[in-house]
């Protein structure tokens, strides 16, 4: 079988750039004299003819000395928390960004859909975006004329094809993206998350039509917080973890080991030391806040429909009362998906000075989308907010339908029925 995919040490860095001190603008004195340093410091040394920098410079590297071969006709997924560097390895693999060092070598036309706006000309229409993309691929118009009415009766853009693509929908440029993609025939389909843009009914159309392209002997790279869709779509998965493969292989293996994967440390997170705008919390602080699966093990990976607990710990500095936790629960691109205030369960609490204060909001009957998703937090004192932290822990929902025989417990116990989420507060710990 030939290779149709082949990586050699494969890196890519990144400079990041800090600034060497950073102020609070309070006047507009103070404001105009600090812009005034900051165009003094883009200017040029009248001796050395160097450029003044006001900046220091990281190194990040996204992806390290990554080697792997995919043959022709392999459907593989990739899988991995975020910043694993799943994204930047098909940016590289797609030729869209350079690799810092290492070797690709990819025999045949590849066709990626990486993110929304990818590959088309806003100010192109439908159908004029579409013979662009087309040529781009080295097709002739008339291979692509021979695959436009499939195209567009898979996209359901017929109505609007002699709309310029920026008046799209995100959904309708989504549609028409993958469709072309996928019907002008590359060797290679590269798809990332951005089927996630689209309704769950043309998700499965997705689904089947990569399903259809894999036996019809091409190769497709599939990356997805789904792992039901990596299970019933890649015969191989790789597992991408801080920008290192962690493993490669069959995907029943591979997934098994990402889900059974101790994450504790990930679960729990030391809240003291975490930066706090302003200091609202002088007298109080939230010190503590971990994840908790059903059978009381933290954890920080969940399966859909599976219930699981956040606990917060507080310290107070003196004794308050009418007090409230507030939890926020965000998706992975920063969208509040839910939010939950203790008192909208439970009176009021009180937070006692030299007691372990603790409050568990648990999740029983909210279905979040296999996905990834960030916590936030705040507290409320006599309606003062004491408290306020924006994504200080992240946690992921997976897909029920994978390996049926790992989630049946949960659906035996009956957590699926549960219908009542409820808060729970004390201060009885010394």
């Amino acid at each position: 079988m030939s290779v149709a995919i082949k990586v050699e040490n494969l890196s890519k860095k990144y400079i990041i750039r800090h600034e060497k001190k950073t102020a609070n603008y309070e006047t507009f004195g103070e404001t105009v004299i600090q812009g005034s340093k900051n165009i003094a410091n883009k200017a040029i040394h009248p001796f050395t003819g160097k450029k003044i920098d006001s900046q220091t410079k990281e190194e990040f590297w996204a992806l390290k000395d990554i080697n792997f071969e995919i043959n022709q006709g392999d459907k593989v997924g990739i899988i991995g928390r975020n910043g694993a560097g799943k994204s930047t390895l098909l940016k590289v693999l797609s030729r869209i960004t350079e690799p810092s060092s290492g070797k690709i070598h990819i025999n045949g036309r590849i066709a990626s859909l990486l993110e929304v706006g990818t590959g088309f000309h806003p100010e192109l229409t439908g159908r004029e975006n579409i013979y662009l993309n087309g040529a781009i691929l080295g097709m002739s118009r008339k291979e692509i004329k021979a695959k436009f009415d499939e195209i567009v009766a898979f996209a359901e853009v017929d109505k609007f094809l002699d709309t310029p693509v920026k008046r799209y929908s995100s959904g309708m440029y989504v549609r028409l993206a993958f469709s072309v993609a996928a019907h002008l025939e590359p060797e290679v389909l590269v798809v990332d998350e951005v089927l996630a843009v689209g309704d769950a009914e043309f998700q499965k159309k997705c689904l089947g039509k990569m399903g259809d392209i894999s036996r019809e002997g091409r190769t497709i790279l599939f990356v997805s917080h789904n792992i039901g869709a990596i299970a019933d779509l890649c015969s191989k998965v790789i597992l991408l973890e801080v920008g290192e493969i962690m493993k490669y292989g069959i995907t029943e293996e591979v997934i098994k080991h990402y889900l059974k994967k101790n994450y504790s440390n990930g679960a729990q997170r030391n809240l003291l030391n975490v930066s706090r705008n302003n200091n609202m919390g002088k007298s109080v602080k939230m010190s503590q806040i971990y994840l908790l699966n059903s059978e009381g093990e933290k954890k920080n990976e969940f399966l859909f429909g599976e219930p699981f607990r956040i606990v917060i710990e507080i310290e107070a500095y003196e004794s308050l009362d009418n007090c409230s936790v507030v939890v926020g629960i965000n998706s992975f691109t920063g969208i509040r998906i839910l939010t939950s205030m203790s008192d909208e369960s439970i009176e009021k609490f009180q937070l006692l000075k030299g007691r372990k204060n603790v409050s568990e909001l648990m999740i029983v009957d909210v279905l979040l989308k296999p996905s990834q998703y960030n916590i936030s937090l705040g507290l409320v004192s006599n309606g003062k907010g004491l408290e306020h932290l924006e994504d200080i822990l992240e946690f992921s929902v997976v897909d029920i339908n994978y390996a049926g025989c790992l989630h049946s417990k949960f659906i035996k116990k009956g957590y699926l029925q549960m219908k009542t989420a409820k808060w729970k507060c004390d201060n009885n710990g010394a």
